[in-house]
């Protein structure tokens, strides 16, 4: 059996190794740190599970798993995030992964979820089941933002500069200031300080 770990946290990576390595003694482990390792590893063999880090320097974790996806590569893909499922599970799902694991979530549940995954089904917490539920129907300002839209918006109300958003996810300062106005636009803000309000009155951050 081989899994791939994308995480740019070699903390994280050695936890995931630790864990899968008791579950599963025999299994090959690969361990990478960004995107572009990442299709390195998937050019050079079949993996029974991918498991992907959401929050990467350069291209994130969505548009990763969009690009495989498109790739038309099937393996299993369970996501991995510091950030709530309220963020990004949804995301993840309609992106195409096969599953949305919080970081935070004890090893029992990723164990869980990777058994789900490497049965051919997804994993969706029963947290995440009751919210879908509740809001079932509703559609927040926020769910009409791009991937990269969300991020900025993110890293705005975490406090960072465009220019820090620029050097962190490696793309122009223009860029960034035309995603940050398109977030302004479509959730009808003004100003930093409205983002940041917003993001914490949705637990966004």
């Amino acid at each position: 059996m081989n899994f791939l770990i994308a995480d740019d946290h070699a903390i994280v990576r050695k936890g995931l190794v630790l864990v899968l390595r008791e579950e599963f003694p025999d299994a090959e482990i690969t361990e990478v740190s960004n995107g572009h390792e990442v299709f390195d590893q998937l050019c050079k063999q079949n993996w029974d599970v991918i498991l992907l880090d959401i929050s990467m320097p350069g291209r994130n974790g969505i548009e990763i798993l969009k690009q495989i996806r498109a790739n038309e590569i099937k393996a299993p893909i369970l996501m991995i995030s510091m950030h709530s499922e309220e963020q990004y599970a949804l995301r993840a799902l309609k992106a195409g992964a096969s599953g949305f694991v919080n970081k935070e979530s004890a090893t029992e549940e990723l164990l869980i979820a990777i058994r789900k995954v490497l049965s051919g089904k997804k994993y969706v917490s029963a947290s995440l089941t009751e919210k879908l539920a509740e809001t079932f129907g509703e559609n927040p300002d926020h769910e009409q933002l791009s991937d990269r839209e969300m991020q900025v918006l993110q890293l705005i109300a975490s406090g960072k500069t465009v220019s820090e958003i620029a050097s962190e996810i490696s793309l122009s300062v223009n860029t960034i200031s035309t995603y940050r106005t398109r977030v302004l636009e479509k959730l009808n803000l003004n100003n930093n300080a409205e983002i940041t309000r917003y993001a914490l009155d949705n637990k966004l951050i």
